[in-house]
């Protein structure tokens, strides 16, 4: 079975929750938070994105982003 391509790497992720405070991460827990991580990225662009639309620009900008996060 050939591995799932990740938008973000998995040994940063987990030595992030390590140092978080936790001792002893399991596999199961990183996949879950990847998957939360890459589905919240994907709708924030959206959102970032429809900004920037509105705009009539094509270009997603810092200021579509904070707009994104923040109404999300």
């Amino acid at each position: 079975m050939a591995k799932k391509r990740r938008a973000f790497a998995w040994s940063p992720l987990r030595a992030l929750m390590k140092k978080s405070g936790a001792q002893i991460v399991s596999r199961d827990a990183v996949e879950a938070l990847l998957n939360y991580l890459e589905n919240r990225s994907k709708k924030l662009t959206a959102m970032a994105l429809n900004f920037a639309k509105h705009s009539k620009r094509k270009k997603i900008s810092k200021g579509d982003m904070a707009l994104a996060i923040e109404f999300y």
